[in-house]
This record gives structure tokens, C-alpha cells and sequence, in this order.
């Protein structure tokens, strides 16, 4: 599907290119019972999709410093990238759909709130860092669903946010896309259908997507 007018695919990355969700309840569990911070599926499920300066005061119920922020997240973070080793394969329909966007010349970004580190440590892991022109990570940038990280990726693409598609799973995600005026694929992967109302598209897998329902978007 080849088009005069340029357009862009923003990938969100845990849980859109790879089922990583587990993985990272399992390196969260860990490094946060050593501190003394309860932690179970249930808060997991409400911190999915915040960067880690939002998630750890949420989880410990008070603000914190934030030396101790960056001390736990790197800890975590380090766990979590030597936990995916030979542990990751794409999700169903995402080695396809990368090929299928290139192959019409569009442009693809990840735009993650994961740190740039784990972002570069999953795209190697699943051979897939060629589809991408850029990695986009939020750094200084406020998390989703703060709309930032994605017009971030859509002025580095050189592409317009109303001609930019986001694919998402979490509820946060869903949000920025809506915020930053894009249309939005949600899978299900992490939530209901019900809590994703708010994207264009709802799908189980990407390779249920159809051509079709992409173009019902431009």
C-alpha cells in the first residue's frame, strides 16, 4: 500500500513487539521485597506502561528520593535485561507487519517509556533493530500518558502527528496517542478490550489486523 503522503508507525515496546510483562514482574518482585515494598500482580497490573520515577512513589505510597529512584531502577533494570536472554520472541504478527510497513516506505519508530538501555537490549534480542529509523525513550521527558514521547518520535521522523499511527497495549499509551492526536491500535495483550475503548482499532494479536482495517485510518 504504497502512498504519496508519508507516514509513520509508532511502536510501543513491552507487551506490542514482545510478551516481556512477566519478565518484568518477576525482576520488580525481586529488587522490590529486598527493600521491604509489597508487591504483587495486582499493583503490577497498575503501575504497566509508567516510567520509573512515576511507579516506585506509587508503589511505596510516599515520595521519594531520588537517588534511591535511580539505585532501585538500575537494579531492576539490569535484572530485567539479563533476564530476556534467550527468554523473547515477537509477538504473533509483528515480524510481518514490520515488513509490510517498510515494504510501503513508511516509517517506524519505538516510542517507549522503557529506559533507552532495555529498548536497544529488546529490539537485539528479537533481531528487529533494522525495521526501526529511531529508538525513541522518554529520558527527561515526562511519561506516558503525557502525549511527549510521541511527538518527540514524530518530530524526529519528520513526520506529522495527525499522520502518524501508535501501536499500544496499555491503558497509559492508549491515552498519549489520544493526547497527541494520533489513531491508535490497541492489543490485548496486557488489558481487556473493554479498557481500550479509547483507541480506533482493538485487536487479541497483530496478525488478526488486516490491511483494511490500517487503511480505515488514513
Amino acid at each position: 500500500m504504497p502512498m504519496s503522503i508519508q507516514r509513520a508507525i509508532l511502536w510501543d515496546m513491552d507487551g506490542v513487539l514482545a510478551d516481556t510483562n512477566s519478565l518484568h514482574f518477576q525482576t520488580w518482585e525481586r529488587v522490590l521485597i529486598e527493600q521491604g515494598i509489597p508487591f504483587d500482580k495486582q499493583k503490577f497490573h497498575h503501575i504497566y506502561g509508567l516510567k520509573n520515577q512515576d511507579l516506585l512513589p506509587y508503589l511505596a505510597g510516599e515520595p521519594l528520593e531520588n537517588d534511591w529512584i535511580v539505585m532501585i531502577s538500575t537494579q531492576k533494570e539490569l535484572a530485567f535485561r539479563q533476564a530476556i536472554h534467550n527468554h523473547l520472541l515477537p509477538l504473533p504478527g509483528v515480524l510481518a507487519w514490520l515488513q509490510h510497513f517498510k515494504s510501503w516506505g513508511w516509517k517506524q519508530a519505538v516510542a517507549s517509556s522503557a529506559p533507552t538501555e532495555n529498548v536497544e537490549a529488546v529490539v537485539d534480542e528479537l533481531g528487529i533493530r533494522d525495521f526501526f529509523d529511531k529508538l525513541i525513550t522518554p529520558g527527561e521527558l515526562p511519561g506516558k500518558p503525557d502525549p511527549a514521547v510521541f511527538l518527540e518520535a514524530s518530530r524526529q521522523l519528520g513526520i506529522p502527528a495527525n499522520h502518524c499511527i501508535v501501536i499500544e497495549d496499555s491503558i497509559p499509551g492508549v491515552q498519549a496517542a489520544l493526547h497527541a492526536k494520533m489513531h491508535c491500535i490497541a492489543v490485548t495483550t496486557t488489558n481487556p478490550p473493554e479498557a481500550l475503548t479509547q483507541a480506533d482499532l482493538v485487536v487479541s494479536t497483530l496478525d488478526q489486523l488486516t490491511v483494511k482495517q490500517v487503511e480505515s485510518l488514513l
